[in-house]
């Protein structure tokens, strides 16, 4: 598996859809999956954090249900561990701002990146996953500013996303950016 230490697995359709996760699916995946197992999308209460637990995730990621009701950071943390639950972030530059997107990227918030990095960490998340929207997929590298931005506020691991296009991406997101992963 070329040393990858940690897999994080999102479905970005799944708020659309308005299903739980496919516990089944994560279950399965999980029996072949030897390295720290993250899972998101649509994640929006408790039991299906539970569930997913259940059928073998280590750590749930939850974005757009935490604008509504960040107290299911705070919740799911005390219940299962700050460890467990990564606050995944998606972002664009907006008129010089970071902009917080919901809904896989399609809602904007209103929300500055810093300040809801801030509140995510004052909740509880144990983690913040951030994906620039405009690198995402591109393999054009990350948004070092944008990293930056996270990563010079709080004290949780920052892993980067959106935009990794070889392996000094890589190195540039941790040495330059400030990222954990």
């Amino acid at each position: 598996m070329r040393g990858v230490d940690e897999l994080i697995l999102l479905d970005i359709e799944a708020n659309s859809k308005g299903t739980d996760p496919d516990y089944d699916s994560i279950r399965d995946f999980s029996k072949e999956c030897f390295v720290p197992f993250c899972v998101g999308g649509g994640i929006n209460n408790i039991e299906q954090i539970k569930q997913l637990l259940r059928n073998g995730a280590d750590k749930v990621a939850i974005n757009s249900a935490a604008y509504d009701n960040i107290s299911l950071i705070t919740e799911a943390a005390a219940l299962f561990g700050s460890q467990c639950i990564v606050a995944s972030i998606d972002c664009k530059l907006i008129d010089g701002e970071y902009h917080c997107f919901s809904y896989s990227g399609t809602k904007d918030t209103g929300v500055i990146l810093s300040d809801w990095a801030q509140r995510l960490e004052m909740a509880g998340a144990g983690e913040i996953l951030i994906t620039s929207i405009e690198n995402d997929g591109a393999m054009v590298g990350y948004d070092i500013d944008m990293i930056k931005t996270v990563s010079e506020v709080v004290h949780i691991p920052v892993i980067a996303s959106g935009g990794a296009g070889n392996y000094e991406d890589m190195r540039k997101a941790i040495v330059d950016g400030g990222a954990s992963a």
